[in-house]
């Protein structure tokens, strides 16, 4: 029978990475190197998440999906037989490159895979900023202008973001993440980037990296003009949540417990859990785990009931696959 599970965080050396998820999750990072991203909970072919606790420590997800896939997912259907969710933390010290990711309609053909995300804002700093969509009236004349000038960034809708700021990123939207923000990334099981531009910067080999120039205008919606912020507000009461995305491809709720509180969960399908502030316990029959901030736990759709408590006030998200 499967539990709720937590993994290894996977960490990744990013050239705009730093040191914060040490700092403000207490992850134990690699000494000496810019840590860009944390994979929490993975299944893809380069980085392959592995349980951390019970009776399945050592499993991979990999091995999960192989075997147990209808116990992890439920009635949902897996992408390409894979587990259809990617969870990060993101780490900017410095400003990410102008990117795009390829949708759906033209991703094949690019030998790419579409990917929507969502970002949660856990950290940021005074007069950070999110490059998001094109400042309205902006042409693909406009844009591939600009490309060849190296001024495309002014193309670029920004907004200034604070802790607790939500951003939806469907595939086909440009976008990037500036300095000073750590990001709570839940996302489509895709890793096809197409870089814009990058800043003029160069990579750890002394020379300036690989952009995507033909397949970036392929991918772009360019009527994808001034996206906001997520707007929901959250529910009355002691034990509130507001949702951030729902979409086809995945729900993700924003939960807050503003006291201690005890809660049995009736379930039929699989949830991840992330921890923004607080501490979240989770039983299930005689086990018990804790996770804390910037901790990940994915409960399987065959555990059909289990327990969350908080000791003191808490927010956490939760994630679910959407309708499709």
């Amino acid at each position: 029978m499967l539990y709720p599970l937590t993994f290894h965080p996977i960490f990744k050396e990013r050239i705009w990475g730093g040191r914060n998820l040490a700092r403000l999750f207490g992850k134990d990072l690699p000494p000496d190197k810019r840590i860009g991203e944390s994979w929490e909970i993975s299944d893809r072919p380069e980085a392959v998440s592995v349980i951390a606790q019970g009776s399945l420590a050592g499993k991979s997800l990999r091995w999960l999906m192989e075997t147990r896939a209808e116990e992890v997912l439920g009635p949902a259907s897996a992408s390409e037989g894979r587990f259809p969710l990617l969870i990060k933390l993101l780490d900017a010290t410095s400003t990410l490159s102008l990117q795009v990711h390829p949708p759906a309609s033209v991703a094949a053909r690019l030998s790419g895979e579409p990917k929507t995300e969502m970002w949660y804002v856990a950290d940021a700093q005074p007069g950070a900023e999110l490059f998001v969509g094109l400042k309205r009236g902006v042409t693909r004349n406009d844009f591939e202008r600009q490309m060849a000038k190296g001024t495309v960034a002014d193309c670029f809708h920004r907004i200034r973001v604070k802790a607790g700021d939500a951003m939806y990123l469907p595939s086909g939207r440009v976008h990037a993440i500036g300095e000073g923000l750590v990001i709570f990334e839940i996302q489509q099981n895709s890793d096809t980037t197409y870089r814009v531009f990058d800043w003029d910067r160069l990579g750890d080999n002394g020379r300036p990296r690989d952009l995507h120039i033909t397949e970036s205008l392929a991918s772009i919606n360019f009527e994808d003009f001034e996206p906001g912020l997520v707007a929901a507000e959250f529910s009355s009461g002691h034990l509130c949540q507001r949702t951030l995305v729902a979409g086809p491809l995945f729900v993700v709720e924003e939960c807050a417990w503003r006291r201690a509180a005890q809660r049995r969960v009736q379930n039929r399908e699989m949830l991840i859990l992330g921890v923004l502030s607080g501490k979240l316990i989770i039983g299930h029959e005689d086990s018990r785990i804790e996770i804390t901030p910037g901790r990940f736990s994915l409960i399987p759709a065959s555990v059909r009931e289990f327990v969350l408590q908080a000791e003191t006030p808490t927010r956490f998200l939760q994630s679910k696959l959407g309708q499709g």
